[in-house]
């Protein structure tokens, strides 16, 4: 999995080994400037020095004032998946305060001060918020509170042990004396940092497991909530742009005098591939640019085509791929089979189309650079300005917003870049915009994958050999290059063999890049998302084939996974499994495990004389180990749900004359309230470690839905988005 992936891959810091490391070198506390508590939690993470413990670098703080105001200043992003509020729970719950008692700050641009524990530097994605730091920010609640009752015992003069805290009071053992945290927290900063932390066992969490109310909903009910978007500054203009909409074209000539006339528009930027126009407000910067007559530098791609990328997609899945997996023997597993099975699954391009279009807020002066923008890559977001203007990074500075929407598009920095470019030609500050063409038609897409499976079955049709080959774009190589080896791109293989036990097994990978200029992203979960497509589809195939229940078919295959059959069990019960479904309904079912979650769905879908399918209901059931809030949880499931089932009926990127052809969401549809399914989510009560869920829920719901409608039509389907076509009187 990605998190265990990224863990592993990276060097150890020489001479130490992070589960030895003490206490005393993990927190650190300091009086805070104007009084009170600041408790930061660090933890060396690989390819960086070992330090001494009073220099680690911290990647999260906890800030208590004189007044009692407890302040977490987050290290991740919120963007819609209640990380603020999971992560206000963590500390509140060790620190003995209400949630209510929590105020959050966003982090400023720092991998040194606010890297994930998960994948090294300050990033929120992969699922990793609350498994990164599901035990550092406990243990520096946990610590704080015992420097607090420290701080109070030492004041009465007792025995710490007889203090006790709650609700953000310490009390003696009569209950006669009391001290708030504000009161304490000066002294508490003079404490030594414990050398032992213990953590609550979980029978005794007052607040982790329980419903909670999310901390940012107020702000987003009342309009007080601030997204990047909403960024407003003295003096600010605001631009809109236009790129070539060529993949890797440029700016050719441009006659900006009608754009000029318009009134509101102040300037007209140029950089190598676009052009923006500045305004004193949005309408008239998109009059401006309606009426620049721009020539394109249309470049190598202005005949790229659909056909000729699938074409080049479909050949090299012909070719042997880099092995990401290999275990028995495959070619004595096909020669041994009773029969082989083979299959070609395929999925599209995907834009990411979030609520909140692509926007960045620049100010550039000769000794500094400020950018309001939402990000998931803050820090990354701070190196790219620094090296459009030549500032050092400590004179970048990054105000990150809440996002409205990110699912993978912020963890890249093109608008960014561009933002600083089109800003340094800027007297003031700009807000750059992106129309929400210009969004679409410029997005980082989920990579387009052309799979071949492969097995081969003993004679009652259970799989005993079974070959998985990726093709597609490699994001590692480009995103993460030094975790690119082997020429295997570990997250487009993630999930490759679902969870199942094949005796034989190969997985293997061939990269086959888009016409340069195309950039293919993370998308709420790349390589999962693709594989349980690819793997659960195929899995239903010989399921049927060999005469079985999907269900059963499955549970067969599980035998080396509890949680996963447990899953599967409980979908099962809870969707009805078996019962009858009327005349062109069907069921379908899918299982996952990824993002250390285990997770199996069940579709009930529809299918009208017209081709066109209704997805009526979807049951889940989950193990995501410990929960935090399951409010939450079943939010991201839902919402996942959604965004997946959108992807399945519409999305899809088509690409003509080297140019997107989707541009809006008249071309590029989401999903309407009124297809929304009824949801039903059920979480079983688990102790182990924590796991992801911003998009399991995404990922097995196309499966589910695919293979339910081939339980109401026979008709199987191996690519998306659904062709209702192919359905028509079915």
């Amino acid at each position: 999995m990605f998190f265990d992936h990224i863990m592993t891959a990276s060097e150890p810091v020489e001479g130490t080994n992070p589960q030895d490391l003490s206490r005393r070198a993990f927190l650190r506390a300091s009086a805070a400037t104007g009084g009170g508590l600041l408790m930061s939690i660090a933890r060396p993470f690989p390819g960086h020095a070992a330090a001494e413990a009073d220099a680690f670098a911290p990647n999260a703080f906890m800030r208590i004032a004189p007044n009692g105001e407890i302040s977490l200043i987050m290290p991740q992003i919120e963007m819609g998946q209640g990380t603020y509020t999971s992560m206000s729970m963590l500390i509140a719950e060790e620190l003995e305060v209400g949630l209510d008692q929590i105020r959050y700050e966003h982090a400023p641009a720092s991998d040194k001060l606010y890297t994930n524990p998960a994948l090294g530097f300050q990033v929120t994605g992969g699922s990793t918020s609350v498994r990164g730091f599901y035990v550092s920010l406990r243990q520096a609640g946990a610590a704080a509170r015992m420097m607090l009752i420290a701080a109070a015992a030492d004041t009465w003069h007792v025995d710490p042990a007889s203090c006790k805290a709650q609700r953000g009071v310490v009390s003696d053992a009569s209950g006669k004396r009391h001290l708030t945290y504000g009161q304490l927290a000066e002294k508490a900063a003079k404490q030594p940092v414990p050398a032992d932390i213990p953590l609550k066992p979980n029978k005794d969490f007052k607040l982790i497991g329980t419903p909670a109310k999310r901390i940012d909903v107020a702000g987003k009910v009342n309009g007080t909530a601030m997204y990047g978007i909403d960024a407003k500054l003295p003096g600010m203009k605001i631009a809109t742009v236009a790129a070539c909409p060529v993949f890797g074209g440029k700016l050719g000539s441009l006659d900006d005098s009608a754009a000029k006339a318009v009134k509101g528009v102040r300037q007209i930027v140029r950089i190598e591939n676009a052009v923006a126009v500045v305004a004193d407000h949005m309408g008239a910067a998109k009059k401006g640019l309606e009426a620049l007559k721009i020539t394109w530098d249309e470049g190598a791609n202005a005949h790229a085509s659909q056909t000729d990328i699938v074409g080049a997609l479909e050949a090299a899945s012909h070719r042997d791929g880099a092995v990401g997996k290999s275990e028995g023997d495959i070619d004595a597993g096909m020669k041994g089979a009773a029969k082989v099975v083979e299959a070609v699954y395929q999925l599209p391009f995907l834009a990411h189309a979030a609520m909140e279009p692509l926007n960045c807020t620049v100010h550039v002066r000769k000794d500094a650079c400020d950018i309001w923008v939402g990000t998931q890559v803050a820090s990354r977001a701070q190196a790219t300005a620094a090296e459009v203007t030549g500032l050092p990074l400590e004179q970048v500075n990054i105000h990150n917003h809440l996002l409205g929407g990110g699912f993978g598009r912020r963890l890249d920095i093109d608008s960014i870049t561009q933002a600083v470019q089109l800003a340094k030609q800027v007297d003031g500050p700009v807000k750059i915009i992106w129309t929400r063409e210009e969004d679409i038609q410029h997005d980082v897409y989920r990579p387009y994958y052309y799979d071949r499976l492969r097995a081969g079955l003993d004679a009652s049709g259970k799989p005993i050999a079974f070959h998985h080959r990726v093709a597609g774009s490699s994001i590692v190589a480009r995103w993460i290059p030094p975790l690119f080896k082997n020429d295997v791109d570990f997250d487009a293989v993630e999930a490759a063999a679902g969870p199942y036990d094949f005796p034989n097994l190969l997985i293997d990978y061939v990269r086959q890049e888009p016409p340069a200029g195309m950039t293919t992203g993370w998308w709420r979960g790349v390589g999962v998302t693709h594989n349980a497509f690819m793997v659960e589809g195929f899995i239903d195939e010989l399921a049927v084939g060999a005469g079985k229940d999907p269900v059963d078919y499955r549970r067969s295959l599980l035998g080396k996974s509890p949680r996963a059959k447990a899953v599967l069990d409980l979908v099962a019960e809870k969707s009805g499994w078996g019962k009858t479904m009327p005349s062109g309904s069907g069921r379908g079912v899918a299982v996952l495990l990824g993002f250390g979650t285990y997770l199996a769905q069940v579709a009930e879908v529809s299918v009208g004389k017209d081709g066109q399918p209704r997805v009526t209901r979807v049951v889940c059931a989950l193990d995501c180990g410990v929960v935090v809030n399951p409010d939450t949880v079943k939010a991201q499931v839902e919402g996942g749900i959604m965004f997946g089932l959108a992807a399945a009926l519409y999305g899809e990127i088509t690409v003509k004359d080297g140019r997107v052809e989707q541009s809006n969401f008249d071309s590029y549809q989401v999903l309407r309230i009124n297809e929304a399914p009824a949801i039903e989510v059920h979480i079983i009560d688990s102790q182990e470690k924590p796991g992801g869920m911003g998009e399991p829920g995404t990922s097995a719901l196309a499966p589910a839905v695919v293979n339910a409608i081939y339980a109401a039509t026979g008709k199987r389907l191996r690519k998306l988005p659904i062709n209702t076509d192919e359905l028509k009187g079915a």
